[in-house]
């Protein structure tokens, strides 16, 4: 079971002083590095969770597409090539990095969780779910599962040497913005709360 705790998570100031960001996960077509292995641009999908204290303009990602989900805090407000776009809580956004952006915090400081793909390459889906503890949510290969509320518990089956299902099942419990990791021996979630379900999907050819 691959669980990434939020806790561990180093922060990465910004250039601008405006807020700080921690990654989960970072990969390419070959590849996935959990936590904060993957630097610079050498990534084609990322997931992070970002504090943002101030207003101000988006860094520039060409050829980058966003998802852009709050997670505590009420609202931010985008301009997007001038266009304004209110977000709301739990509401995911998807927005194209190419895009002149720039955010303001009519309701003060936020945390926010994103999700970026490469254009091309990848392509990315987020969904927010209300946890229950009768029916347990799978987290199937190729997606991440972000606890954003409440509390919920991890099952897993275990594999043996040969890669094949043991029969042995694994548990854990995650906290606050803790994820875990989908695999084909699918993790299941049950518990109270809510969940965001980060999906990404190679890009049709």
């Amino acid at each position: 079971m691959e669980i990434i705790r939020y806790a561990s998570l180093k922060p990465a100031p910004w250039a601008n002083g405006g807020g700080v960001t921690r990654q989960l996960a970072a990969g390419t077509p070959g590849s996935t590095t959990l936590g904060a292995g993957a630097k610079g641009d050498a990534w084609d999908w990322r997931i992070s969770i970002a504090e943002v204290g101030k207003a101000g303009p988006f860094s520039a990602l060409p050829g980058i597409d966003r998802i852009l989900t709050i997670i505590n805090g009420e609202l931010i407000a985008l301009s997007i090539d001038g266009t304004e776009q209110a977000l709301e809580k739990f509401r995911p956004f998807r927005f194209s990095g190419d895009s002149d952006t720039s955010a303001s915090l009519p309701t003060g400081p936020l945390t926010d969780l994103n999700l970026m793909t490469r254009r091309g390459v990848f392509k990315g889906y987020a969904t927010i779910l209300e946890l229950s503890k009768k029916r347990p949510h799978p987290v199937f290969d190729g997606q991440f599962a972000v606890l954003l509320q409440g509390s919920a518990d991890v099952v897993q089956e275990s594999l043996d040497d040969a890669g094949n299902p043991s029969g042995t099942l694994v548990a854990d419990t995650l906290g606050r913005f803790d994820a875990v990791a989908g695999a084909k021996n699918m993790p299941h979630l049950s518990g109270r709360g809510f969940l965001a379900v980060l999906s990404i999907d190679p890009a049709a050819g």
